[in-house]
């Protein structure tokens, strides 16, 4: 075993000590390209891997500095609802009062024969009176807390809507931005079925359960406006 061993040694000795200089010239030529290769290998695959962690770097600043705005905006958000809760949260109008005039009109009288009337009395919270006559606001107030109110037009079918609420916000966006004034705090929309009314009065008294609801049916600022 010794003797092969030996053997293949001196057969690989003698193979390389007769290799030409041309060869020798020719392995070391191959030998530098692939080693340049290799390093032009490796240089490219950091080169890759720097750009992807730069990358990675970039999606990471980017989320944390959208997070950063979001963050500021909401900050923002609420240091200008509670400047407007401040402002307004104490804030209410005179009974009888129609910050809606604008969108409504005013809000006319009836004293002669063929008119009803819609009595309101308040108990512990502000509201605001819409009266409708076939879809479209006829008639409206601002009922303060404890207040009452009385309505009269001529003779015919009207639904009555009532939104209550504390702190009046004067340009507060209601339905969908059309119209402006609205109830910063404790809001809440009621309604009564339309009333055939000739020559008579209808009362309401809005009594506030135990549960905050008055004993009106739920509507929305989209109906009752």
């Amino acid at each position: 075993m010794k003797k092969i061993v030996l053997s293949m040694f001196f057969a690989l000795s003698l193979l390389i000590s007769c290799e030409s200089e041309t060869d020798k010239k020719n392995r070391l030529v191959i030998e530098e390209k692939d080693r340049i290769e290799l390093v032009k290998k490796n240089a490219e695959e950091t080169k890759n891997e720097n750009l992807r962690l730069e990358q990675v770097r970039i999606e990471q600043e980017k989320v944390a500095e959208a997070s950063r705005l979001e963050k500021e905006a909401q900050l923002e958000k609420e240091g200008l609802e509670q400047e407007l809760h401040d402002k307004y949260i104490n804030n209410s109008l005179q009974t009888g009062a129609t910050p809606y005039s604008k969108y409504f009109g005013g809000n006319s009288s009836c004293s002669s024969y063929g008119c009803s009337q819609i009595k309101v009395q308040t108990s512990n919270s502000d509201v605001i009176v819409t009266i409708k006559k076939n879809d479209k606001v006829v008639r409206h107030a601002f009922i303060r807390a404890g207040g009452n109110y009385t309505f009269s037009f001529p003779n015919g079918v009207y639904q009555a809507f009532f939104y209550y609420g504390k702190g009046w916000n004067p340009e507060k966006a209601m339905k969908n931005g059309e119209i402006k004034g609205g109830f910063i705090a404790e809001e809440n929309f009621g309604k009564d079925d339309p009333q055939s009314l000739s020559n008579n009065v209808l009362e309401y008294q809005l009594i506030l359960q135990r549960d905050g609801n008055f004993s009106t049916r739920p509507s929305n600022s989209d109906e009752a406006l």
